[in-house]
């Protein structure tokens, strides 16, 4: 959920189908930026991973989340979500990849989790769902807090529909500072592997309230 350095070469051909193909096998594509057309893989040699039992969940979010500020969706603006997410100076989402990322969302096989502020959409994050693994792409935030948010509930949903792995691709601080942690390439492999055995069902069960979410979490953690 950062910009990596680059690990292998260009591919010009780009399918749904083969991008599938790709993270059951442990890689993802990346562009070096909005303008960049080209898109090359990545097979990091470290792994950040969010344990879906071990969110942290600091005293200040418990008490945000409680407020319920917002309201959270899943999968009602997904294109606003990617679209967010690459609302930034840099960025790796290129056309091709966001045109890939909708389809496999048609398809669906990517999921999106909602932040409004009313009618007003401020926050989210978005990934690629396999077997029982979740690829969480990236995240944005319009307010304080928000994305931090979409990630609790959406810990706390994929715990409770059956998933296993919540991968983040990188370790960036704001990760950390949240639970996750970096894992090798080996371990990461292992753990998919064992994610891909399984079914999981986004849709198993509606979105957790405010109270489950700070119960899950504060429990786990």
């Amino acid at each position: 959920m950062a910009p990596p350095p680059h690990d292998q070469d260009h591919d010009p051909d780009l399918t749904p189908d083969l991008l599938l193909r790709a993270y059951a096998m442990g890689i993802f594509p990346m562009a070096d930026g909005r303008d960049d057309p080209r898109v090359f893989w990545v097979d990091p040699e470290m792994r950040g991973v969010l344990p879906l039992d071990g969110f942290r969940l600091s005293r200040s979010l418990r008490k945000r989340i409680r407020q319920a500020p917002f309201r959270i969706s899943v999968n009602e603006e997904f294109a606003g979500v990617v679209q967010g997410c690459a609302d930034r100076d840099e960025t790796w989402i290129n056309d091709t990849i966001f045109d890939l990322y909708k389809a496999l969302h048609r398809m669906g096989f990517a999921h999106s989790f909602e932040v409004w502020e009313g009618k007003t959409l401020v926050g989210g994050t978005y990934g690629v769902s396999l077997g029982r693994a979740f690829f969480g792409e990236s995240m944005f935030s319009r307010r304080r807090d928000a994305s931090k948010i979409a990630l609790a509930y959406a810990v706390t949903h994929l715990s409770g529909c059956g998933y296993t792995l919540f991968d983040t691709q990188f370790l960036t601080d704001h990760l950390a500072s949240l639970g996750g942690v970096e894992i090798p390439r080996d371990q990461y492999h292992d753990l998919l592997e064992q994610a891909l055995q399984g079914p999981a069902d986004i849709h198993a069960r509606p979105l957790p309230d405010a109270h489950s979410v700070v119960q899950f979490n504060t429990h786990t953690s």
